[in-house]
């Protein structure tokens, strides 16, 4: 069971909503990876209550799932406020994922508008999802602004690259581990999920991988369940690599032949 900001969720698989096929492969892939979570863009679901909006949203409030709103898009600590202000108006909740972008290129995360964006919606009662690079100071600064989950990526998004930096995602899970982790962005292939959950993360979050997938159902079905084997794996408590050989068959007490 995984808790946040009071909410437990049973799968540790959050899954965004964009680029599908069609509305119904979205929903056979969200029962494929037994998601509980899903993260939903104030732009894709339209606010203005056109019908192609109103469609989406019932296929969500459909499936039963915790909704993450997002502010995909926003450049600045100013937009990501309002966003999120709207977010909560029409899904009615306080969870928001945080996103503001920096580099348009890379889509990497501006670090100052994101601190100051994170403080003011924290003060404000949002309970904050910050997606952030895997940078220990900021991390840091985030949580002094309220934030009591991180998310940080492991390569850029719709990268599909895998973690870049596993030194980096293995610090910040030594520096904090009571907070949840989730590893949010650059995820390509389930081995990538399950290399992420046996460093001890708490969860993923993606979407291009599954989405733009040849068989976006069949996709999630694999990475819930390297998810699930990552974690089972991280708990049962794996050997750490040794430059070295040993026996698996031990030398004593075996016969000896003359």
């Amino acid at each position: 069971m995984l808790s946040l900001y009071g909410k437990d969720v049973t799968s540790r698989f959050l899954l965004g909503t964009a680029q599908y096929p069609s509305p119904q492969i979205l929903s056979d892939a969200a029962k494929a990876g037994e998601v509980d979570i899903l993260t939903v863009s104030l732009r894709r679901e339209s606010a203005g209550g056109q019908q192609s909006g109103q469609k989406f949203w019932s296929l969500i409030q459909d499936l039963g799932v915790h909704v993450l709103p997002n502010t995909a898009g926003c450049h600045s600590a100013r937009d990501a406020i309002l966003t999120a202000k709207m977010a909560r108006d029409l899904f009615k909740t306080n969870w928001i994922k945080l996103e503001v972008i920096g580099n348009s290129d890379t889509l990497q995360p501006d670090p100052f508008q994101l601190v100051e964006a994170a403080a003011e919606l924290c003060a404000d009662g949002f309970e904050v999802f910050p997606y952030m690079t895997d940078d220990l100071v900021l991390a840091e600064r985030l949580l002094e602004a309220g934030c009591q989950v991180l998310m940080p990526w492991c390569a850029p998004i719709g990268s599909a690259a895998g973690p870049l930096n596993p030194t980096a995602l293995r610090t910040l899970r030594g520096y904090f581990p009571g907070i949840p982790l989730i590893v949010d962005a650059g995820l390509g292939r389930p081995s990538h999920a399950t290399t992420v959950m046996e460093l001890g993360y708490d969860a993923v979050l993606l979407n291009t991988a599954v989405a733009k997938a040849g068989d976006p159902v069949s996709m999630a079905r694999a990475f819930r369940n390297a998810i699930e084997a990552g974690r089972e794996g991280y708990l049962a408590g794996m050997l750490e690599p040794r430059d070295f050989a040993t026996p698996s068959t031990p030398l004593i007490g075996q016969a000896v032949f003359s």
